[in-house]
Parts: structure tokens; C-alpha cells; sequence
């Protein structure tokens, strides 16, 4: 419990210093939603200064900063002056889609990356350890939008599926198999574009945890005595490089969402990445600092979890504990 308490507490401090830094770089970032408003001169002045008071913006930055934490604490995280409407309420819906399309590409980036990668260092040095080398290297030296613009280009040239939104309209009234479908081929593209980039990025970091495991004392000893390769690896080293593995999924699933933003933006999935997108243009304060705080909410929480997966795998750190106290 000590080891979660201090995890959790880190996770709320950075949560603290994340919110502080969204206030200080919006109110650094030149104009405001209300300066188209000031070149219309059906609008007065007092009209945007009313405006502005309405929406609490004539009150010095500290005082905006504790009265919108102690209302997020409540789950209310301002207003839009965009859309005229609670933020909360733009947020859930998008968050979910970015959620579902986030998690999807995690599960298939490791069940593609982590036997390639244990794959290429059974095989260290052999004709398929240099392709799969040379093609995860090819791809990550690829710039993730460019790679996400390629890969639209190749979905509208030859149609290889639907592409923009998250569901067909004339799928409203089917049944629940054919919206399930139709959301499938929807995720298509944005997951593919994912996937390749972390799954080469996974291999890499899994091929070289298990390398290590396998030049180390026992496992050479392991050897002496005489152990198969495939009991070797299975029973020996895979769960020595677990730990690597575990915590590289917290940095993966960060990585994921920090990356499934700009997919989104690019290929029109309905996620937070659009929503932050016009609502930065527009100089929506308040759904720009939610958006971006629930994003660092996701990330952190993708930490959290390895964090914990980390505890249950790996009793070295429960000893440790036990011992401390």
C-alpha cells in the first residue's frame, strides 16, 4: 500500500503542476476567443466586457486558477465560449473515442511487438533478426504524420475503407453487429497508424530486454545445465524481462495517446485530438485546459497502471516494502 500511496500521490502532484502550467501558457498565448468580436462594430465594448465577466475572464489569473480547480474537483470544468455549453459535456463523449480508439491500438501494438520482439532475440544475429531490425528501424524513422498522411493518401486512392468519422449515417437503425462492423472499419485506418508506429518502438525495447536477460550469468548457467531453448526462454527468461516490458507499457500507452491526438486530427476520428484542435484556434480557454488535462489524466493513469502490474509481477518490490516498514 506504501508503494500505490506514493504513486498515487506523485500522480496527483503532477496532475497539480500539469493545470498550473495549462492556465500560465494560455494566458501567454497572444488574443483571446473575444478579439474577432472587438472588429465587429455591431458588437460595443460593453457587450464583450459583460461577456467577459460573465465568463469569470476579468478576474486576475490566481483567482481564475483556485476557483476552476475547486469546481474541476466537483467534475465541473468550466464553459465553453465556443459552444456555449459545459465542458464536461464535450469532453466525455470525445474522451470515450479516444479511449476505445487508444486502447485498440495498445492490445494489437503487443501482441504484434512482443513475439517479434522475443523473435528477433531468439535469433540474434540471423537473417530474420536483420529484416525485422531493418523494418522497424525503417519505420520509425518515419515521422508519425507523415506516415499518417501516407497511409490516408493509400486508403482514398484506392479505397481501401472508410475514412473520417466514427460511423457510417446509414447505420443509425441497424443492428448492433453491423454498427460494431461499421465502427471497425471506421478504426481501420487511425489504428493502423498507430500500431506501426508503436509496435516497431515496442519491438525494439522487448528485443533488447530480452538480450540482456540472455547474456546474463544464470541464463548462461541455465544453459550448462543443459535446459532446452524453448523451456529456456519461456519459463526463464521471459519472466526476467518482464519487468522491462511492464514498464514500457506506461510510456506505450502515453506515447499511444499523445500520438492517437494528431492521428485523430488528421483522419477525422471524433476523439479529444479534433475537439483540442478548434477549440486552440478558437481560443476556447476552458476546453483547451480540459481537453489537455484529460489527456495527462489518461497518460498518468496508463502509468499508474503499470506502476501497479509492476508491484503484482515482480516481488522484489514487495520485499522491499515489507522491509521498509
Amino acid at each position: 500500500m506504501k508503494f500505490l500511496l506514493q504513486r498515487l500521490l506523485r500522480t496527483l502532484l503532477l496532475l497539480l503542476g500539469l493545470s498550473v502550467l495549462c492556465f500560465l501558457f494560455t494566458e501567454m498565448a497572444p488574443g483571446s476567443f473575444f478579439d474577432e468580436m472587438r472588429l465587429n462594430p455591431q458588437i460595443s465594448p460593453e457587450t464583450i466586457a459583460l461577456l467577459r465577466s460573465r465568463y469569470g475572464l476579468d478576474q486576475p489569473l490566481p483567482i481564475r486558477y483556485v476557483r476552476w480547480t475547486l469546481a474541476a474537483a466537483h467534475g465541473d470544468f468550466g464553459y465553453s465560449l465556443a459552444y456555449d455549453a459545459p465542458v464536461g459535456k464535450l469532453l466525455l463523449p470525445r474522451a470515450k473515442n479516444t479511449l476505445l480508439l487508444t486502447s485498440v491500438a495498445t492490445v494489437l501494438s503487443w501482441i504484434l511487438a512482443l513475439p517479434l520482439g522475443i523473435w528477433s532475440a531468439s535469433r540474434r544475429g540471423r537473417l530474420i533478426d536483420r529484416v525485422i531490425g531493418t523494418g522497424t528501424s525503417v519505420v520509425i524513422s518515419v515521422p508519425e504524420i507523415v506516415m499518417a498522411i501516407a497511409l490516408l493518401a493509400l486508403a482514398v486512392r484506392f479505397r481501401l475503407g472508410p475514412v473520417g468519422g466514427m460511423m457510417s449515417l446509414s447505420l443509425e437503425d441497424q443492428s448492433l453487429y453491423e454498427r460494431i462492423g461499421d465502427v471497425c472499419a471506421h478504426m481501420m485506418l487511425p489504428v493502423s497508424i498507430l500500431v506501426l508506429g508503436s509496435a516497431a518502438i515496442i519491438e525494439r525495447h522487448v528485443r533488447a530486454g530480452v538480450l540482456e536477460v540472455l547474456d546474463s550469468a544464470c541464463i548462461q548457467a541455465a544453459r550448462g545445465l543443459g535446459i532446452g531453448r524453448m523451456r529456456l526462454l519461456v519459463y526463464h527468461v521471459l519472466p526476467l524481462a518482464a519487468n522491462s516490458a511492464i514498464s514500457l507499457l506506461g510510456f506505450s500507452l502515453a506515447g499511444l495517446l499523445g500520438g492517437s491526438l494528431l492521428v485523430e486530427a488528421i483522419t477525422g476520428w471524433p476523439g479529444l485530438g479534433p475537439l483540442i484542435l478548434e477549440a486552440t484556434l478558437s481560443r476556447d480557454l476552458y476546453v483547451v485546459i480540459g481537453g489537455v488535462m484529460l489527456s495527462g489524466v489518461f497518460m498518468l493513469g496508463g502509468n499508474f497502471v503499470a506502476d501497479v502490474l509492476l508491484l503484482a509481477c515482480d516481488p522484489r518490490i514487495r520485499s522491499g516494502e515489507s522491509n521498509e516498514a
